[in-house]
C-alpha cells in the first residue's frame, strides 16, 4: 500500500474533519493524494475556500496539498486507504454514542475494495474497532478481514489550541489486524509524524492505550478539584499548595479547573461503559468524574456566598463571564463547563452577560441558547474569568474595577492574575 500511495496509484481518504481529521488529511496531502470527506456540505465549502470552520487553522495550511474536498460520498470509491476520524461523544444519560463512527463505518464500507486498509482514529472503548465497527465493513463491502482488506487503529493525539505540538510533532501508535497491517500502517503514518510511530501489539491495545491516557489526566485533576474543595474551606490557597508540593521531584504538577471538551470530560465514560458490559462498576474512575462534574456548582455556590457576604442579593445581581469556549484560544464550545456554570448561575436568578473573543455567537445560542454580548459594560457586581484566553490576560485591578460596582468580586477560575487590590475581593480555584 506504501508503494501505491507513494507514486499516487492509490489514494488516502479521511473521513469525518473536524479539528482532528483535517490537519491530518492536510499532511498526508503534501506527500499523497487525498480525499477529505465530510457529511456537511457547508463544512466542505469552506474547506474549498481554504478556511477552517473549527478555526484552528490558518490559509496557508492549505496550500501546496494534493486534496479534494467533498460531502458525495461516491467519490470514495476513488480512495484505498481510509482514515476515520469522525466525532464520538457521549448522550445525555453519558452512554457512549456510536452513531457517527458506526455510520462513518457503513460509508466506507460501501467503498471497500480488495486490498485497501481502513484505520480508524475515533476515540473508543478496547473492542470496539473490531466488534463494532469490522462486521459493519465486512457487511456493506461483501469483503472479509484478511482475505480481502486490511484494519488498523491509531488514535488521534491532537491537542486543540496548541501551535507548537501539531498533529506531525506529535509521536503517533498505530496497530493492525496482522503483521503486515501493522508495517504498512505504521510506514505510511512515519512518512508525515516527525517523532516516528510506536506500534502497539493488537489493536484493543492502541484502543485502551488512548481511552487510558485522558482518563488518567481526567483522575488527576479531580484529585486536585477535591483539594480546591477542602482548601477553600480551610481558607489556603491551593495554587499556593501545589506550588509548594511541587518543588519535590517525584510531584506531579496538576491544577484545578473546568474539566469539559471532548476528550477528558468524555472518554472516562468509554472505559466505564465496557467495563458494566463486562460486570465490573468501575469506582475510581466513576468517583473522579462525580467531583469534576460537581465543580461549576461548587464555583456557583461559592460566588452566592460571597454575593451575600458583601449584602448583594444574588437575584438583582449583574455577573460577567469572560470565556465560554471548553479551552483557552479555541472556538470550540463542545461540552463546556462553563456552559454548566453559567447555568447554575442563572439558577440563583443572577442575571449573567457572556463575552468570548473565539465563540461563534451563532453556535453558542444553538448549543446552549445564551446569548454573547460583544462589549461588556461597567456595572457589574462580579465577574468570573471562567478561560485564559490570551485576549484576558492583560487585564489589569484598574480595569475590573472599571467594569464592577462597589464592592467588586473577582473569580479568577485558571489563577491568571497575581496583583493584590485590597478593594477587590479575590477567588480563585
Amino acid at each position: 500500500m506504501y508503494s501505491r500511495l507513494v507514486s499516487k496509484e492509490a489514494n488516502i481518504a479521511v473521513v469525518g474533519l473536524g479539528y482532528v481529521g483535517l490537519p491530518l488529511a492536510l499532511a498526508f496531502a503534501r506527500k499523497y493524494k487525498v480525499i477529505g470527506f465530510d457529511i456537511s456540505e457547508p463544512r466542505v465549502d469552506l474547506m474549498r475556500a481554504g478556511i477552517d470552520p473549527s478555526d484552528e487553522l490558518e490559509a496557508e495550511a492549505f496550500l501546496d496539498t494534493d486534496i479534494i474536498f467533498t460531502a458525495d460520498p461516491s467519490e470514495l470509491r476513488k480512495a484505498h486507504f481510509f482514515v476515520v476520524a469522525v466525532p464520538t461523544p457521549v448522550d445525555d444519560h453519558r452512554i457512549p454514542n456510536l452513531n457517527p463512527v458506526l455510520s462513518a463505518s457503513q460509508t466506507v464500507g460501501k467503498a471497500l475494495k480488495k486490498g485497501d486498509y481502513v484505520i480508524f482514529e475515533s476515540t473508543v472503548y478496547p473492542g470496539c474497532t473490531e466488534e463494532d465497527c469490522l462486521p459493519i465493513l465486512e457487511e456493506q463491502s461483501a469483503l472479509k478481514i484478511g482475505e480481502d482488506f486490511k484494519l488498523g487503529y491509531s488514535p488521534e493525539r491532537i491537542n486543540p489550541g496548541d501551535k507548537e505540538r501539531t498533529v506531525t510533532k506529535i509521536l503517533k501508535i498505530v496497530s493492525g489486524s496482522d503483521p503486515e497491517a501493522l508495517e504498512e500502517i505504521s510506514k505510511i503514518y512515519e512518512s508525515i509524524i516527525e517523532p516516528g510511530t510506536y506500534k502497539a501489539e493488537s489493536i484493543k491495545v492502541a484502543e485502551a492505550a488512548k481511552v487510558i491516557e485522558n482518563t488518567q489526566r481526567d483522575l488527576n485533576i479531580s484529585f486536585v478539584n477535591e483539594l480546591a474543595i477542602i482548601f477553600d474551606r480551610m481558607g489556603i490557597n491551593t495554587r499556593q499548595v501545589l506550588a509548594a508540593a511541587g518543588t519535590k521531584w517525584n510531584f506531579l504538577k496538576y491544577q484545578p479547573g473546568l474539566v469539559g471538551g471532548h476528550c477528558i470530560g468524555v472518554d472516562p465514560y468509554y472505559l466505564v461503559h465496557k467495563a458494566k458490559e463486562l460486570g465490573y462498576d468501575p469506582q475510581v474512575i466513576l468517583s473522579g468524574r462525580r467531583v469534576n462534574d460537581g465543580i461549576p456548582e461548587f464555583i456557583a455556590k461559592k460566588l452566592v456566598q460571597l454575593l451575600l457576604k458583601h449584602n448583594k442579593n444574588p437575584q438583582t445581581c449583574k455577573v460577567a463571564v469572560l470565556g465560554v469556549t471548553f479551552k483557552e484560544n479555541v472556538a470550540d464550545i463542545r461540552n463546556s463547563k462553563v456552559a454548566e456554570l453559567i447555568k447554575e448561575l442563572m439558577g440563583y436568578a443572577i442575571h449573567v452577560h457572556i463575552h468570548d473573543p473565539h465563540a461563534s455567537p451563532n453556535e453558542v445560542s444553538k448549543e446552549y441558547k445564551f446569548s454573547l454580548t460583544a462589549k461588556l459594560d461597567d456595572d457589574y457586581d462580579a465577574v468570573v474569568v471562567a478561560v485564559n484566553h490570551v485576549a484576558y490576560k492583560d487585564f489589569d485591578a484598574a480595569y475590573f474595577k472599571s467594569i464592577m460596582k462597589a464592592h467588586p468580586i473577582l473569580f479568577d477560575i485558571k489563577s491568571m492574575y497575581h496583583f493584590d487590590d485590597p478593594e477587590i475581593t479575590y477567588w480563585s480555584l
